[in-house]
């Protein structure tokens, strides 16, 4: 499944809408933790390869199960995030401004899993894995960087679920 085809009038190339600016959209960027240290440069070219996309309330934006072919950056309004099959009256997980959906999908193939509908107007800058790819092959130690704080994050979540493990386990089997 690959992504869907837009109206011209949902996608403009570099900013997420008619008012703001490429520098806008890299001042929006330097806040998002992933990209926080590629630099000016790196994010420049980020911002001007990405899409906008406009979405209304209840449209989905992407459905648990797709092929990810790279992530989502919420600019405006908010999406929630729900399991598959999860009954349509819990809340899910609402992510607002500044949320990068799809962290892992700027970098390797994977599925979406879960569904991202907006809860009200929204807008979302999609960036493709191979933008992105190019990004960091062109700025080396911005790739470094993005490695070694996912190296960070992933040796944190093993942490914690070795935590939880043992908590789970009676007390004569933990480590």
């Amino acid at each position: 499944m690959g992504m869907p085809a837009w109206p011209d009038e949902c996608v403009r190339e570099g900013a997420a809408a008619n008012t703001m600016t490429i520098e806008d959209d890299i001042f929006f960027l330097e806040r998002v933790p992933t990209f926080a240290q590629l630099g000016f440069s790196a994010l420049q070219i980020i911002a001007i390869g990405s899409e906008a996309r406009q979405l209304e309330s209840g449209e989905v934006l992407f459905t648990a199960g797709d092929t990810a072919e790279g992530g989502y950056v919420v600019q405006e309004g908010s999406l929630k995030l729900a399991l598959p099959n999860a009954d349509p009256s819990d809340p899910g997980i609402t992510a607002g401004p500044g949320v990068l959906l799809g962290e892992l999908a700027l970098i390797t193939e994977t599925k979406r899993p879960v569904t991202a509908t907006a809860l009200e107007p929204s807008t979302v800058m999609r960036i493709t894995r191979s933008l992105f790819r190019k990004v960091l092959e062109g700025f080396p130690e911005a790739a470094r960087l993005m490695r070694d704080q996912l190296t960070e994050r992933a040796n944190t979540a093993t942490d914690e679920l070795h935590a939880v493990r043992d908590m789970l386990l009676p007390p004569g089997q933990r480590r």
